[in-house]
């Protein structure tokens, strides 16, 4: 074994030069993989938009090229890349290659800054397999190359005689740095519209080389023309738009600074949004906006409901939650001096922001309230039915909880269950079946080592139309609920409560509806889908639920037997056994099938037919689903009217 080496003061050693990004990325750009990757691109872009935001240039370029490269364009005034005589050394130096050196630590040369040139563009020069620049100013064409974080020939400089200024930025993120640069198109086009929002008159433009698209993203009056967009019609208030400015610290040993806060917002029932900008950079995280959103909005609508006597007595307070529910808002603050958790940006923490927003928004909101009484009242009423919804799930949560909340032997506690062998939950297979014939057909046709059986009794509870003290009250609804073993979807949050729906306690890879083939079949397969679109969406949305497709028609014919499950295929099947004898008969119910035929059939994965129940569009289904099992009874019969004639042919009528 080797002599372990002596820890001496000669063991102490400092990274130099490239080397600190290069063997640490993840210190500087949050991670060493795709999301670092994409940070340090967005470091060269955000150096672009403070350019812009200052009033120099009002185009940004952004090109993703086939080979992994990516460059950032402006029209700004060009970095200073030539000789700094305070210095002593070139800036192209201090920019690209010093650590914390830039032209954002002045007092006076940009006022918002959203970049630390020299920080972010250092950062992602030494994490690039090369880098070139092409700057454009003081009647010169400056270039540079590097190449893995060492500069290649010095600076070229020629005489430009023509009027175009800024910056092109091209270079290539390291494979040696980052485990993964295949950034993708969807980050781009999340990055340039999120800063298209916040900076008011500002294009961007993103060309996607490989694809050979280019999309442009430009919203003249900001965060106000978005909110527009995006609430449209469907908010139930105007969009307020309203800005201010202040000045503070942070703490009283502490200089003063500036904030400047721009808010957008309305109140809608089908568009909730949150979000958070700094100086143009997202606050995934929020922090300080975020404190000053909740304090301010739940303090003035709160006041509100008691000034005019809305509570009821003794009713308790509103939360945010109930706010937030109907609220639609996007903030975009500027500050002098910025606290950022980390240097990904993702929320800041200073304490005079908090402080400068909650008190602008108590009063805009106090004026707002004020001046409109009817859109006040509005808002109140809408809060108070959150307020009232969420207390009632609430309730209907800790009540499924009562029910749903012993760790029980299913197989004893849930009446006719009948478990599998495996405890591989990658392999478990729950069938459910109508009825106890369908059941004892299944049950000597399956195979007992990983396909388990949960037969339903009739047509279960519509649970679109019952609350969830009836849903709740049905044997054969919780009963399923217990088998499936991964609790109920009912917006609680507690972990501590088994009524919280939890994924991981999901005990099935597969759950597999299986009904007859008939009118009755159809109904009770299309109850089961509510019951679990109702109470466990997730299955539905990440592929765990199934439905077993039942063969319509069984033709014998040269001693081999056909199953046609479609018109279609019956029809082929006739084509190919033409001129042969042959038997033909409507399959039956799945209780009179002989176990083979329904090994063979709905049980065998390599010969069974499973559709998969994975909706595309959430929305669309549950749309659909309310008309036809909801309380619309004027849409349901236009519906029926519209479309009732395509299946006159399937109606089960004599």
């Amino acid at each position: 074994m080797a002599k372990k080496q002596a820890y001496t003061n000669e063991s102490i050693s400092s990274l130099k030069g490239a080397d600190r990004v290069r063997k640490r990325p993840g210190v500087i750009f949050g991670s060493d993989g795709v999301d670092g990757c994409a940070h340090a691109i967005f470091e060269i872009l955000s150096n672009s938009i403070d350019e812009a935001r200052e009033g120099h240039g009002d185009k940004i370029i952004l090109t993703r090229f086939a080979d992994g490269s990516v460059q950032v364009e402006d029209f700004g005034r060009g970095m200073p890349v030539d000789y700094n005589k305070n210095e002593q050394r070139y800036n192209w130096e201090l920019l690209f290659c010093e650590m914390y050196a830039g032209g954002k630590y002045g007092e006076n040369d940009y006022t918002y800054s959203l970049g630390l040139n020299g920080l972010g563009l250092c950062a992602t020069q030494y994490a690039s397999e090369w880098m070139v620049a092409d700057i454009y100013r003081d009647g010169f064409h400056y270039h540079l190359d590097f190449k893995k974080g060492e500069n290649v020939g010095g600076l070229q400089k020629e005489p430009w005689n023509k009027k175009r200024t800024g910056s092109i930025v091209r270079w290539k993120p390291d494979t040696e740095v980052f485990t993964d640069i295949d950034v993708p198109l969807d980050y781009y086009t999340d990055t340039l519209r999120r800063q298209a929002i916040v900076n008011a008159g500002v294009h961007f433009e993103l060309r996607d080389q490989a694809a050979g698209t280019t999309t442009d993203f430009f919203y003249q009056n900001g965060i106000q023309d978005y909110l527009e967009e995006t609430a449209g019609a469907d908010a139930f208030t105007p969009v307020v738009f309203c800005q201010s400015s202040a000045t503070g610290r942070d703490q009283e040993d502490r200089p003063d600074y500036n904030v400047k806060m721009n808010v957008a917002f309305c109140f809608s029932n089908k568009t909730q949004l949150l979000d958070y900008y700094h100086n143009s950079s997202w606050l995934e995280h929020g922090g300080s906006p975020d404190r000053a959103v909740k304090t301010a909005f739940v303090g003035q609508i709160d006041a509100f409901l008691k000034s005019h006597n809305m509570y009821k007595k003794n009713e308790s307070k509103i939360s945010f939650v109930d706010v937030q529910d109907c609220l639609a808002l996007v903030s975009s603050s500027f500050s002098t001096q910025t606290s950022y958790e980390n240097q990904t940006k993702k929320a800041i923490n200073n304490r005079f922001i908090a402080q400068a927003m909650t008190e602008f928004l108590k009063h805009q909101l106090e004026v707002y309230f004020t001046e409109k009484p009817d859109e006040a009242q509005k808002i109140a009423q809408q809060v108070l039915v959150n307020k009232q919804s969420r207390e009632h799930a609430e309730k209907a949560r800790l009540g499924a909880k009562s029910t749903l909340s012993a760790k029980m032997d299913i197989a004893n506690r849930v009446q006719k269950f009948v478990d599998c062998r495996t405890r591989d939950t990658s392999r478990r297979e729950l069938y459910i079946v109508e009825g106890d014939s369908a059941m004892g057909a299944v049950k000597t046709s399956r195979d007992s080592e990983f396909q388990a059986i949960m037969p339903v009794r009739g047509k279960i509870l519509n649970c679109l139309k019952a609350d969830y003290g009836r849903i709740f009250k049905s044997d054969v609804i919780t009963d399923l609920i217990k088998v499936l073993g991964c609790g109920v979807e009912l917006g609680g949050k507690s972990k501590k409560d088994l009524a919280t729906f939890d994924l991981a306690q999901l005990r099935w890879n597969k759950v597999v509806i299986c009904t007859d083939a008939d009118v009755d079949g159809y109904q009770i397969r299309t109850l089961i889908l509510t019951m679990i679109y109702r109470l466990v969406p997730t299955l539905i949305r990440e592929g765990y639920v199934y439905i077993a497709e039942s063969p319509l028609y069984e033709i014998q014919s040269g001693g081999k037997t056909y199953f046609a499950y479609t018109e279609s295929e019956k029809a082929d099947i006739m084509r190919r056994i033409d001129g042969k004898k042959y038997t033909i008969q409507r399959s039956k119910g799945l209780g009179e099938n002989d176990p083979e035929m329904m090994w063979l059939t709905t049980m065998n994965p390599a010969s069974r037919r499973l559709i998969k129940v994975m909706p595309e569009d959430a929305e669309a289904t549950a749309a659909m689903f309310d008309l036809l099992l909801g309380d619309n009874l004027a849409g349901r019969k236009e519906h029926i009217a519209q479309h009732g004639c395509e299946y006159l042919d399937e109606l089960d009528v004599s």
